[in-house]
């Protein structure tokens, strides 16, 4: 087989003497195979096999060329066929991803293959894919910049009077005016005290003069996301708001000068945390998590993470404060881990700007 990535995961699963996978994850789909429809996918050492129904075999065959694509009918669900396409092939043990899969298919896979032995695939996948090629860090670097000429475009909208909601629909529409295939993720608009929680769904409260807004905003192109988080000022603000914003930015600037090669997660997580602590600031959430096909990919950078970092991963650097009743600040960007250190994919400015 010529695909350089389904080969890399069948020498991932060799070690587990696992000869084929069945991959219903649209990510992990999209990235072995190019298929982006509905259904799944089976891997093994003869080649993949899209199974799908009437509606999406012609855009399969389109989508994944160098895939067999075999359609459901009445009565034939796609793990009947996925189970025979794993007998032809002479899989005997096949990996599923056990993140994923829900017990009603992993029991119908396992009833039409009784003779097939099944173990999690343990994110063998996601592994893979933490390291990013150039085709794809040209697209994330792509959506990066279509979410900082559309945090740009709408920083004049952002006056007393708007609502957080009209502020994620325009970046959203601008998203779209500006080439974006949609959103990376749900957009975070946070005014005023909302800006206390770090998931602030975008709602009717209306911006004053004296608040910080966090906006937490990505764009999406060829399927790749972009991930950036900028606090803007309206009005004159508190010292403490301001001594909250320059706490953070100097984490987040910390924080980027640790991300390199070889660093480990949880010890770039402490840049960051250990210096707001000594401010006497806490945030409860990781520093940052992998982007690429999915919004949250590994490696992570958090408390608990072993992760080595590598050439070509891309991750965020999103350090946080968040005082209940008060007000909440973050500030994120995407950045690529290269040879020798990093480069940020964010050109949007982190100083302070003040509406």
């Amino acid at each position: 087989m010529e695909n350089r990535r389904a080969n890399a995961l069948l020498r991932a699963l060799a070690g587990q003497n696992a000869q084929g996978a069945v991959l219903v994850k649209p990510s992990n789909v999209r990235w072995l195979s190019g298929y982006m429809g509905e259904g799944l996918l089976v891997l093994t050492e003869k080649g993949m096999t899209v199974v799908t129904d009437f509606r999406y075999v012609e855009a399969a065959e389109k989508q994944a060329p160098g895939c067999a694509v075999r359609s459901i009918a009445a009565g034939v669900p796609h793990e009947k066929i996925a189970a025979e396409v794993l007998h032809e092939a002479g899989v005997k043990t096949a990996a599923f991803e056990d993140d994923v899969v829900t017990v009603r298919s992993m029991r119908a896979l396992t009833d039409a293959s009784e003779r097939i032995a099944y173990e999690p695939l343990k994110t063998r996948p996601e592994k893979l894919r933490a390291v990013k090629d150039a085709d794809e860090i040209a697209a994330i670097e792509e959506a990066c910049g279509i979410s900082c000429k559309a945090f740009e475009r709408i920083l004049e909208k952002i006056r007393p009077g708007v609502t957080e909601r009209e502020i994620a629909f325009a970046l959203e529409d601008e998203f779209r005016a500006l080439g974006a295939e949609g959103t990376a993720f749900e957009t975070i608009v946070a005014a005023g005290e909302n800006g206390s929680l770090p998931h602030a769904i975008p709602g009717s409260r209306v911006i004053e003069n004296g608040m910080l807004v966090t906006m937490d905003f990505g764009a999406r192109v060829r399927g790749y996301c972009s991930d950036m988080t900028r606090t803007v000022a309206v009005g004159k603000i508190s010292d403490e708001q301001k001594r909250v914003y320059d706490s953070v930015l100097e984490a987040h600037l910390r924080a980027m000068e640790a991300i390199r090669p070889g660093a480990v997660g949880r010890d770039v997580d402490e840049v960051a945390r250990g210096y707001l602590r000594s401010c006497g600031y806490e945030f409860g959430h990781s520093l940052g998590h992998g982007v690429g096909l999915d919004i949250h990919e590994e490696p992570r950078l958090s408390t608990r993470s072993d992760d080595v970092l590598e050439p070509g991963n891309v991750v965020t650097d999103e350090p946080g404060v968040y005082l209940p009743g008060k007000c909440g600040c973050r500030i994120e960007d995407s950045v690529l881990v290269t040879k020798d250190g990093c480069r940020s994919l964010i050109p949007a400015a982190k100083e302070l700007i003040t509406l």
